[in-house]
């Protein structure tokens, strides 16, 4: 791939993770669709890890399949562009610095969402929005694994081609 390519790539990345966060903050303290219509009466948090993620998991039959895959499994996949998309836009591309830089951007929408008082602080949600971000690296590490090969194999070809 070109240096010409690769930065347009990078630009594009850049653009979509500015996108991507607007997104986030949006959905998460303001859209109705998420029940984010008024401001609660009394700040809610919850400090005791895995608190959340058991209750939601013991009570899945009675609180039904969405509610409890939009708590458990909708933390993890709301990150998986933040860990895919922050290597592209940042120098930062360590899986720990992707890590961290997932646990602060998660931090802060949590303590927004407290002061704002339209959700709920809660730790589970601090681990599960973590963990997503790690995935979108582990997908943003294969898919540029992938990219490469074919690289590589592009690059060989057309090198072969020449000795002929």
């Amino acid at each position: 791939m070109s240096v010409r390519k690769r930065r347009q790539y990078r630009i594009l990345g850049k653009i979509l993770f500015v996108f991507y966060i607007l997104f986030v903050f949006y959905f998460l303290l303001v859209s109705e669709a998420y029940g984010r219509t008024g401001e609660m009466q009394n700040y809610h948090y919850n400090l005791v890890l895995f608190k959340e993620i058991k209750r939601f998991w013991n009570y899945r039959e009675q609180l039904g399949v969405f509610a409890t895959a939009a708590n458990l499994l909708g933390n993890v996949l709301i990150f998986l562009p933040f860990g895919f998309f922050m290597p592209m836009a940042s120098k930062h591309r360590s899986f720990l610095m992707t890590s961290f830089y997932s646990m602060v951007f998660s931090l802060i929408v949590e303590i927004s969402q407290l002061f704002l008082k339209v959700g709920c602080f809660d730790v589970d949600d601090l681990l599960l929005n973590t963990i997503g971000g790690m995935l979108g690296y582990i997908t943003f590490t294969v898919c540029n694994w992938i990219r490469r090969k074919h690289d590589r194999k592009s690059s060989g070809k057309k090198s072969h081609n020449r000795q002929i």
